[in-house]
């Protein structure tokens, strides 16, 4: 571990330090458990950057051993493969290749190397002749007319290894506030290589809208293939064909709201789109005016503004399998249902309900919701806001701090041990308290407050500036770039959204609307004939680390709506880690990262200038019978 030399005669920061060595021993101890996660391929990807130059990265997985190595050949037609590198590649997983001939066809090869000994094949990847030079991959859409690419998310449908994505298509929407019909949910599973693998439409018993409609990809029964969950109605049409409940019931009032009627959870078949299994959404409706704010703002709300705020995600409960969390109400009430898919059958895990006002969890939650082990005792547990609810499904802690929109739950101060949480909170009747605040994950003590008595409405925390140790914060209304003391050291980043690992160092960029910045040096990348979603908060389709090494991709929608782009960067890193999609906490992030308003994903470890080796779960694979 290293430590930064500035602060090598300070004796708190040292002791901070033993503390922090302390707890990752008792996490190696206590964290028994081995999470199932997807059996990945490598990732390799291979990019034109012109003038002879290829950009070639690839994953090392989470399965790895520390001291693996590398060799990578390039193969020009029937040639002899020609290898690249002097010595294995130890430090990094990305090379540059400065002398590609690519008139003709181009294969790149990766070979693993442990202990000396060079060992098979572990991934190819083809640049066609005179490839374009491009830094992104192109996924054709079959967009529905009038329809607009919106939220993503990610799965290993068919356990081939490699992700495919599945995709909201949006129509006319409303939000939860507004009277008037929408046009039906739409969610559509394809290929990198821009196969359709299926289509499911909601149909008009589920209003469109950034409140109503969240889902979760993620492999629920550990067969090595992801299910895709959602809420359903009458009407649903499943990838088959088929329909869910009374396909000519319509529930929808003279508001266009749907405000009766059944409400249903189902699973689907990542691979295929069918339903696998449905059930009675948890919780039901109830009392309409039941769902308000703990202040009393909404308590006689019965337009089903409150009663239909909904987030979603999914979390490892029993340190195995994750379970699907399906939110309902945060301004007063709050329920999270924990949903098992385990041998062909669907059951209820648990349910966790903040039931009325007197309740000190009602009134916690959040516009999303984040998933970490705050206890490392090797199960999740759900941040939801101002609250933390435990794995067995039952309140862990409150803070009090109140509902509020943006949420960042990772290691952000180094120097203590275990989780943080930064958080900006709403303000409501009858309501004090700071706008934002930092608290410790696992016992819910306030570390730091501030803006007290004010509204902030976006917020971020995370480590963008090398000369501050651990992450900074900046907020609407924080006057400029903050440690977490609170103290400003800088000036207001540009953007207040999405950060991301893009360039060759530790620390994280600002991703906002099509461009990614680097804050205090400027413009590293623009997203040319892409346009992000969701109006003003400006999020891309998804961020997440989709291929090639630790850093993260970025998916766009074009301005026409008929294609994807995914965009990696082409930079070289000295650094390498695993793929963050083998961090338990950054893949369940993920998972969630479309709910509510969408968030930046946070693994569980510290990433940022002096980080100590990134800290690896323990985790095991299942490899599915089709996988070769």
């Amino acid at each position: 571990m290293l430590l930064p030399q500035k602060n090598m005669e300070n004796k708190k920061y040292i002791v901070k330090w033993i503390l922090v060595l302390c707890w990752a021993l008792f996490t190696a101890v206590s964290a028994q458990a081995q999470r199932v996660l997807e059996n990945l391929d490598r990732g390799l990807i291979a990019i034109n950057q012109g003038e002879g130059k290829v950009y070639i990265g690839w994953r090392m997985l989470g399965t790895d051993p520390d001291d693996i190595a590398f060799n990578l050949y390039r193969v020009n037609g029937g040639k002899t493969p020609v290898r690249l590198n002097e010595a294995p590649l130890s430090e990094s997983t990305n090379f540059v290749d400065e002398a590609a001939d690519l008139s003709q066809a181009t294969t790149y090869v990766v070979k693993t190397v442990l202990k000396g000994k060079e060992r098979e094949i572990c991934a190819t990847a083809v640049l066609p002749a005179k490839a374009p030079v491009q830094q992104y991959l192109s996924i054709p859409l079959q967009t529905p007319a009038g329809y607009t690419p919106n939220d993503a998310s990610v799965g290993d449908l068919n356990g081939d290894g490699a992700y495919e994505i599945i995709l909201h298509q949006t129509g006319r929407g409303r939000d939860n506030s507004m009277s008037g019909f929408t046009d039906e949910p739409i969610f559509q599973a394809y290929t990198l290589s821009g196969t359709l693998l299926w289509t499911i439409n909601l149909g008009r018993n589920i209003r469109e809208g950034a409140h109503y409609t969240q889902f979760v990809v993620i492999d629920m029964d550990g067969d090595g293939k992801a299910e895709f969950a959602c809420k359903t109605a009458d009407g649903t049409v499943d990838g088959k064909g088929k329909v869910i409940g009374d396909a000519a019931a319509d529930w929808r009032n003279t508001d266009g709201k749907i405000l009766k009627g059944p409400e249903y959870f189902t699973v689907f078949s990542g691979e295929t789109g069918e339903a696998l299994a449905t059930t009675d959404f948890i919780p039901g409706r109830g009392n309409l005016r039941g769902w308000g704010g703990v202040g009393g703002n909404g308590k006689n709300d019965g337009t089903g503004n409150r009663v239909d705020r909904f987030v979603a995600g999914a979390a490892y409960l029993d340190g195995k399998l994750p379970s699907v969390l399906m939110c309902r109400g945060y301004y007063g009430r709050s329920v999270i249902a924990a949903w098992d898919y385990r041998k062909g059958k669907l059951t209820s895990r648990w349910v966790f309900d903040s039931k009325n006002g007197k309740n000190p969890y009602s009134g916690m939650g959040n516009h999303g919701l984040s998933i970490a082990d705050v206890d490392a005792d090797g199960k999740d547990e759900i941040i939801y806001g101002a609250m933390v609810v435990d794995d067995d499904g039952k309140g862990l802690f409150t803070t009090g701090l109140r509902h509020g929109d943006a949420l960042h739950v990772t290691d952000l101060d180094p120097t203590r041990p275990g989780l943080e949480v930064f958080g900006v909170h709403e303000i409501e009747e009858s309501t004090t308290g700071p706008g934002a605040a930092v608290y410790d994950a696992r016992t819910g003590e306030i570390l730091w407050s501030g803006l007290d008595g004010q509204d902030a409405g976006r917020g971020v925390a995370a480590d963008i500036d090398p000369g501050n140790p651990g992450a900074e914060m900046w907020f609407s209304g924080s006057g400029g770039l903050l440690n977490l003391k609170g103290e400003r050291i800088g000036d207001n980043p540009p953007s207040t959204n999405f950060v991301i690992w893009w360039d060759g160092d530790l620390s994280r960029e600002l991703l906002d609307g099509n461009h990614i910045d680097k804050y205090g040096q400027g413009r590293l990348f623009t997203a040319e004939g892409c346009v992000s979603n969701n109006g003003s908060k400006s999020t891309p389709a998804l961020s997440a680390d989709l291929f090639g090494d630790w850093r993260e991709e970025v998916i766009f929608r074009t301005q026409d709506n008929q294609e994807l782009r995914i965009f990696t960067t082409t930079i070289p890193t000295k650094h390498r880690m695993p793929t963050l999609m083998h961090d338990p906490q950054y893949r369940m992030a993920i998972a969630w990262q479309n709910a509510g308003y969408n968030q930046p994903p946070h693994p569980g470890f510290y990433i940022g200038e002096h980080m100590a080796p990134a800290k690896r779960a323990a985790i095991t694979v299942t490899k599915h019978k089709n996988k070769k």
